[in-house]
């Protein structure tokens, strides 16, 4: 099924959908599994949630895999989510290509392991023409680090005289991000029950859609992206706008 419309009377797809990907570790404990067992098992809902975003004509896939904080979770967990980083770019990267995902990533992949930073911008490399999708892994990844590294370098070319003040705008700040040439998303999905951000997107995310859904994400499925579209095709985006201002 190529068409969202042939499934779905309404045809507003989001170009760019994010994705804060919850719940492992609780769902494994509902298992009475560890929590690598669970980050084990979402690799399954990222390789159908990549399959269900081609189908239904998204052309943007962020991801939110591992934030600066989560370095902080027990040494264990965190050498078997990069193992199991590198095991899954290497299984799935052939299938991806073949599908025509470009493999992007946003955040300091410089502080992760060697392995991961070499598969990474192998997977990077190998994907870069491709045009069906561009599947964005935010890893290392905190918001908070990457608004105050674009002003930091904004400042600095100021101060050496390649920027003027008066140069700044918002447009201007964007191209400083990890996310220059990607559209802001339009939806973000968050799994598991829980209702905040932590830390992801938060200059992109000014006029995101948000839903939460209580799925665990081992659990989540193409009905469930579905189900977030459609909520998304319900809401009126009206950027500071009267709704009779908006034409639909």
């Amino acid at each position: 099924m190529n068409d969202f419309r042939e499934f779905n009377g309404l045809n507003k797809v989001p170009q760019h959908v994010a994705i804060i990907m919850d719940g492992n570790g609780r769902w494994a404990k509902t298992q009475g599994k560890d929590r690598l067992y669970g980050h084990t098992h979402g690799v399954e809902s990222v390789r159908e949630t990549v399959k269900s975003s081609v189908d239904l004509g998204i052309k943007y896939l962020t991801l939110y895999a591992f934030s600066t904080e989560n370095w902080l979770r027990p040494k264990e967990e965190v050498d078997g989510l990069m193992e199991l980083l590198v095991s899954a770019i290497s299984e799935e990267i052939k299938a991806l290509h073949e599908s025509g995902v470009r493999f992007k990533t946003i955040g300091d992949i410089t502080k992760l392991p060697p392995s991961c930073v070499d598969s990474l911008q192998e997977a990077v490399d190998f994907t870069s023409k491709n045009e069906a999708i561009t599947l964005i892994l935010a890893l290392n990844y905190s918001s908070q680090e990457e608004i105050l590294h674009a002003a930091q370098q904004i400042i600095s070319e100021i101060n050496q005289g390649v920027l003027q003040e008066k140069d700044l705008t918002k447009e201007l700040f964007s191209r400083y991000l990890y996310t220059d040439g990607i559209p802001d998303p339009e939806l973000i999905i968050r799994t598991s029950g829980e209702h905040r951000l932590s830390n992801f997107m938060l200059w992109q995310a000014a006029y995101a859609e948000l839903h939460f859904t209580p799925v665990f994400w081992p659990e989540f499925r193409k009905k469930h992206l579905v189900a977030a579209i459609e909520d998304f095709q319900h809401r009126q985006r009206r950027f500071g706008k009267t709704s009779e201002q908006i034409v639909v």
